[in-house]
């Protein structure tokens, strides 16, 4: 079977590309093609000085950065060399328009791309901003494979801020033991969590203390400070410029707070929206979430100064500080800051996570003003369960499970039993369930039903949060919407009262992004329009947490869907739609 580029010619994807611009009303003169090609492989590495198997795009970790321009389409042919592991990539706040089939989603929109295949993504890059690329198959994301995507303003057109140079940073947290080793744990009974992470990396670097390894290693070379690939992260700047740092979170679990020592932070930007300029000394980010600041060295420049990542939300007393260094030109790049590291927020004042995520508002002069009023309302509660005696994240007691023909293929060539066609609940029993206490959920199931949204239509999304099966326990769970940016129309603590609450709702200068944070024991209101054909995933952004079951999937105008790329077949009941 040929799978990838193969299956389709290269005069039919540029034909492709050239009519999707035209659809966007751009000329192909304005816009560029942009080709990648990545090779994907396994190799040992020591990001925090601790050597294990990563994956690896083109030798690196992260991966490339795509660098465009606003309407370019993007092509990256992508050649799985992993030995014995299935690949999926998915574009990260990209919304697809015209090709949900190159989402990238495992189960959803495609089939797996096989080990020693080849697999093109084509899409086109329809807004500017700073967005993200990364495996979406199983857990493998935090194995190493992610990495940003750039996308500039069209020649001659700029942004409402100014700034001398442009830098972008990848946070992560970092564990030593591999995907495999924490999916089998998450699924076995008893239980076994992935616990907390060993290290914390800024833009791919971290420095995990070796001595602390609880077993001395017959290996001397297992775990060694001297490694280059864990030397710390140092960006150089001038004195007296402004920098325009994009800073993304690719965390596989934890909530974080980054800061500059000594320097303000303003925000700018957020998953590819303006935002009305507010300035920070912490900023808190969430796994998957982007944001733009503007940070001027304007500090003492006989000195560097420290660039710190710091765990919240969770209590993560061994897990250190990411560390870097801003390193004052002409100062010498090894040399250290003369201060202690700065200390991070309390990891569970909520109070001061929940003021930045109200204070992020829509730029004044690019506001996209909300419909006043949805047609639906799905209220989705965040609930952790047993099912069978294995442990389950939930949505209104339902733990999504995928199927082994994904949505986008089943629902368009009209597979009707590929999937559970009753649809999961709307809402939960929210006069009396209280969502303060441990709940025994007996009701609590799996299945891989889905959303059927009416096309072009407006949806409310609350996303409540409750009581883990741990007592006085509610986490944070950042949700990530593929193929939409929605409004975010408020956040609250407690139990959401759709009288009370709905009525506070910010119509006026909603902020527009592709994930969010739920607060523990809070909620959070979102709208978008039903108006990107497609069958789009809509989940917790941490991997062990949908990995778990905390999903679900949104399906719309699937008869607006062209036709379906031989490419994306091959798995389940799409064996036999493979057209070579």
């Amino acid at each position: 079977m040929v799978w990838g580029s193969k299956c389709r010619s290269k005069a039919t994807m540029l034909l492709f590309s050239i009519l999707i611009i035209a659809l966007l009303n751009v000329s192909s003169v304005e816009a560029r093609i942009r080709r990648y090609k990545w090779q994907v492989n396994t190799e040992y590495k020591a990001p925090d000085c601790f050597r294990r198997l990563v994956i690896t795009i083109n030798g690196q970790t992260p991966g490339p950065t795509i660098r465009a321009q606003q309407h370019d389409t993007i092509i990256v042919e992508v050649t799985n060399n992993l030995f014995t592991e299935n690949l999926a990539i998915h574009w990260h706040g990209i919304r697809q328009i015209g090709t949900p089939w190159f989402d990238g989603t495992e189960g959803v929109t495609q089939c797996p791309v096989l080990p020693g295949t080849t697999f093109t993504y084509q899409f086109v890059v329809d807004r500017p901003g700073t967005y993200l690329y990364h495996a979406h198959y199983g857990m493998q994301r935090e194995n190493g494979l992610y990495g940003s995507i750039i996308v500039g303003l069209p020649e001659g057109e700029s942004e409402p801020f100014t700034y001398d140079y442009d830098r972008n940073i990848i946070l992560n947290d970092w564990y030593h033991n591999t995907t495999t080793d924490q999916a089998v744990g998450l699924a076995s009974v008893p239980f076994r969590w992935v616990g907390e992470p060993q290290s914390l990396l800024i833009h791919g670097r971290g420095r995990f203390n070796c001595s602390s390894l609880p077993i001395p290693s017959s290996d001397p070379g297992l775990c060694n400070a001297s490694y280059s690939d864990c030397s710390p992260y140092r960006m150089i700047v001038v004195p007296g410029k402004t920098y325009r740092l994009r800073i993304s979170s690719m965390t596989s679990l934890s909530a974080l707070s980054f800061q500059i020592e000594g320097h303000n932070l303003t925000v700018v930007e957020a998953d590819g929206h303006f935002v009305e300029p507010f300035v920070v000394r912490n900023l808190f980010i969430y796994s998957g979430e982007t944001y733009s600041v503007l940070v001027t060295a304007d500090q003492d420049p006989t000195r560097n100064y420290w660039i710190t990542s710091n765990i919240v939300s969770r209590n993560a007393p061994n897990t250190p500080p990411g560390l870097g260094v801003f390193v004052y030109y002409p100062n010498h790049v090894r040399r250290s800051p003369p201060t202690t590291p700065p200390a991070g927020p309390v990891w569970n004042d909520t109070r001061l996570r929940m003021e930045q995520s109200q204070a992020i508002k829509a730029r004044q002069g690019y506001i996209i003003t909300p419909p006043a009023v949805s047609d639906r309302v799905i209220v989705l509660l965040n609930t952790q369960n047993e099912i069978d005696g294995r442990r389950k994240w939930s949505v209104n007691n339902v733990s999504f499970t995928h199927p082994k023909t994904p949505y986008l293929i089943a629902l368009k060539e009209n597979i009707t039993d590929a999937f559970d066609q009753n649809p999961p609940p709307n809402g939960y029993d929210e006069a009396n369930y209280d969502i303060f206490i441990v709940q025994p959920n007996k009701n609590a199931t799996s299945s891989n039903g889905i959303y059927r949204l009416d096309f072009n239509t407006t949806v409310d999304v609350i996303l409540q949060n409750a009581n883990t099966m741990n007592p006085n326990n509610s986490e944070t769970h950042p949700w990530h919407l593929h193929g939409h940016d929605f409004w975010v129309l408020g956040y609250g603590e407690g139990k959401f009262d759709k009288f009370k609450d709905a009525g506070k709702y910010n119509l006026v200068n909603p902020i527009m992004k592709n994930t969010v944070p739920v607060h523990p024991y809070g909620w959070t209101a979102l709208r978008f329009r039903a108006d990107n054909p497609g069958a789009w995933a809509f989940h917790c952004h941490i991997e062990s947490h949908f990995f778990m079951g905390m999903g679900v999937v949104f399906a719309e105008g699937i008869e607006k869907v062209g036709e379906l790329p031989s490419s994306i077949m091959g798995c389940g009941q799409s064996q036999g739609l493979y057209r070579p």
